[in-house]
């Protein structure tokens, strides 16, 4: 069969598009949805941890239908609004005292993942209050945390997919294109770290990408079945040293283009980031290496 087209790193064939439009044309009445959710049963479309590749399917339907390889059923419902992704959060008053003092006299602290908890809200609303950046609901795999001193919030961090397309760190990996579509589900993105404001305590910050390093990838391998071997992230010299990740033993990988996501021109549309990664393996380089 040959393969002519690509989405996202999926091959759609001939044999496909014509099985597509004959489910189409045999259940005129299927919602979009469920139209999506019965082709990744026929594909056997899943995430590692068996949940449908529902968005993604869709996303991939609503591109053929754009592009007049198919004709979707109509849509069950519309807005006129344009999507975009939310960026804000309910207000919560905490306790903003000064927390000052060494380290120690603020162990044991208690990092909590809280992503479809009820302290979710308050990690979010947290972002959008005190983070330079606010808060942006990620899309796809992520994890939120806080972190507690004695029930007292004194940090957030938050980690989703990693992005697809990173020079600096594919060259340091050893990557090749394919080798990349395929294994970037084993990486992590640091996409939010935030001290609090009101919060003065040398070696923190380092001390919780600590902690966090250590727990990560066995918390990713319970909500979506597979493990993390590598964490990456940005950091904008404009403003930061990237001082407590250097100090937690995270490396400099090289600086981005800062031409955004898959910019078409070779301008640069974005601020030019650092990229520091952390291997939280030995062996991470043959582990991501591996089909």
């Amino acid at each position: 069969m040959d393969d002519i087209l690509t989405y996202r790193g999926r091959r759609i064939t001939t044999a496909d598009l014509t099985g597509l439009r004959d489910r189409i044309a045999a259940q005129p009445g299927l919602s979009r949805r469920a139209l999506s959710l019965a082709v990744c049963d026929a594909w056997q479309w899943r995430q590692p941890n068996g949940t449908p590749c529902d968005a993604i399917c869709r996303g991939l339907l609503l591109w053929l239908h754009r592009g007049g390889h198919l004709v979707l059923p109509p849509p069950k419902w519309g807005t006129r609004k344009p999507w975009r992704p939310r960026t804000n959060a309910p207000p919560v008053l905490i306790d903003t005292t000064p927390i000052t003092g060494p380290l120690r006299a603020l162990r044991p602290l208690a990092i909590r993942q809280v992503r479809r908890t009820p302290e979710e809200g308050l990690c979010n609303s947290l972002l959008a209050q005190y983070h330079y950046l606010g808060y942006q609901q990620p899309v796809g795999a992520h994890l939120k945390y806080v972190v507690f001193a004695a029930d007292r919030p004194v940090a957030c961090v938050t980690w989703a997919s990693a992005p697809r397309h990173l020079g600096p760190r594919d060259r340091f990996l050893g990557w090749a294109p394919d080798t990349r579509r395929r294994q970037l589900r084993f990486l992590a993105y640091n996409t939010r770290f935030l001290i609090l404001p009101w919060v003065t305590v040398p070696h923190l910050a380092s001390h919780v990408l600590g902690q966090m390093a250590a727990r990560l990838s066995a918390d990713w391998q319970q909500v979506y079945g597979h493990p993390i071997y590598f964490l990456e992230t940005f950091v904008d010299p404009a403003r930061f040293r990237g001082t407590c990740y250097r100090a937690a033993n995270w490396i400099a990988l090289g600086l981005t283009t800062g031409r955004g996501h898959n910019a078409p021109t070779q301008a640069r549309t974005q601020p030019v980031k650092e990229v520091l990664g952390y291997p939280l393996t030995p062996d991470f380089r043959q582990r991501l290496a591996e089909g």
